[in-house]
């Protein structure tokens, strides 16, 4: 049965959501309790395909051909192509550059490594630093007893808090991005992100000095005695990196206003994914063999995001135009609503589709450009910028939130779990899923999340 609300327009049901929540769901608890079906790239794609069919039968019913042809569209050519375009080409070129060695792994030395990856991570993404320098990390520190609370800190700083200043930095960023915050935007997040990556690494600093005075002279004395010098190769893909950086940053509307018109010609509206592609070319012919393969490199962890994030797409269709609809009542009408809510559901769900979906919240709220320059509304959002279509100050809240609250659980962002288990495989014994929770996330990440709301979004 097809509704419509007052204002004659056809009108979402909230169950109408059901097959998204299905899909979320499925990415939570799949590797925890079915992770052999799981893992082959094919179940992901029958599950994620089966609930793209029922949604897409579900618009065609609730629309009219041409409404569901046109959000359709939007999804999957506004949405899921330049997502996983940007992402596979970021996944070839970092997977190209190889980092190795083995360093003495003083406190000070495993800060350092923190520290350049957190600044990497928004140049390379969070994925690519992360698959950079872990195993180096871990290489550099394999003769020593006590290391699992070095890649804990590894997962939050690097793999998700490090990743704030572009849209290259993590996926959640991406999509805001792609709902029209500039480039350069994200910028303006630089003191939530200098704050919070100083406490991570201050508070790392003292967590692992206090552990090092416990290493038994024996450990410390074989760290001294095998040492490596550090190597970089494939360093064409640096290149390649600064190639994505500056296609990403000036091959949009703001400097080509004719890739925003009504019915662009498709190589324009798709130059930049043209350009990325070509890239992601060069670096596949061009970069040596065993440079990837002292990587590990393959293909198939960004099929899989592939697969997976083309069912997130599409499903979650009904839902973005539920919130739209409905936004005004859910009672989200502070900052620290939306930095919370968006946290919350980034740390059991992937935060890409968390991020979009508070951006449709801010979207639905009552807030007009016009009210907000004229001091009709009260409070935070008096004279407020908006960036995105939305007031900045929730810009703000939803891409931190998103971000930082990756970092809580394995699932909350996709680096976590592909760092647990190359910590494993190096014979590393990392904490369960909920002991991450408790003996990590919960009692160090959760008060400097809170800190920082308080701080900067209060």
């Amino acid at each position: 049965m097809v509704l419509l609300n007052a204002s004659g327009a056809v009108s979402i049901p909230l169950w109408a959501s059901i097959p998204f929540v299905v899909m979320l769901l499925t990415i939570a608890l799949g590797p925890l309790f079915f992770s052999h079906w799981w893992d082959k790239n094919r179940n992901k794609f029958i599950v994620s395909g089966v609930l793209s069919i029922i949604t897409a039968i579900y618009l065609f019913v609730a629309l009219d051909l041409d409404g569901a042809l046109e959000k359709l569209e939007h999804q999957v050519l506004g949405d899921y192509v330049p997502f996983i375009i940007l992402l596979t080409a970021l996944f070839a070129v970092t997977g190209g550059i190889n980092l190795n060695g083995d360093i003495k792994a003083k406190p000070a030395v495993n800060t350092l490594f923190l520290g350049i990856g957190f600044v990497l991570a928004s140049i390379m993404g969070t994925t690519g630093a992360a698959m950079l320098l872990i195993r180096p990390l871990i290489k550099t520190n394999q003769q020593r007893e006590f290391k699992v609370h070095t890649i804990l800190f590894f997962i939050a700083a690097v793999a998700n808090c490090g990743g704030l200043l572009t849209p290259l930095g993590d996926p959640p960023l991406l999509m805001l991005y792609l709902r029209g915050a500039e480039f350069t935007w994200f910028l303006n997040l630089i003191p939530e992100w200098a704050f919070t990556g100083a406490m991570l690494l201050i508070i790392y600093y003292f967590v692992d000095r206090h552990f090092y005075k416990k290493e038994h002279w024996t450990a410390l004395s074989a760290d001294t005695r095998e040492v490596q010098p550090l190597k970089v190769t494939g360093l064409v893909n640096v290149v390649y990196l600064l190639l994505i950086v500056l296609a990403v940053a000036f091959v949009n509307q703001t400097f080509i206003p004719e890739m925003g018109e009504e019915n662009p010609p498709v190589w324009l509206r798709f130059l930049r994914e043209i350009i990325l592609v070509i890239i992601i070319l060069l670096s596949v012919f061009t970069t040596k063999k065993e440079v990837r393969e002292s990587n590990n490199f393959t293909w198939s962890p960004i099929i899989e995001v592939a697969v997976v994030f083309i069912g997130i797409f599409i499903t979650m269709a009904p839902t973005m135009m539920y919130l739209n609809e409905h936004a005004s009542k859910m009672g989200l009408t502070e900052p620290w609503h939306f930095y919370y809510c968006a946290g919350a559901l980034s740390s059991f769900l992937d935060n890409a589709p968390t991020a979009i979906a508070f951006h449709g919240v801010a979207a639905g709220l009552d807030i007009s450009r016009e009210a907000a320059a004229a001091g009709i509304v009260n409070g935070v959002f008096e004279g407020t910028a908006f960036v995105a279509g939305i007031p900045e100050v929730l810009l703000k809240a939803v891409a931190i939130g998103s971000v930082f609250f990756g970092s809580m659980t394995y699932i909350g962002n996709g680096p976590n779990f592909m760092i647990k288990s190359i910590a494993e495989e190096s014979g590393i014994k990392m904490p369960s899923f909920f002991g991450y929770m408790i003996k990590f996330s919960l009692i160090v990440l959760l008060p400097i999340y809170i800190l920082t709301q308080l701080i900067f979004l209060h």
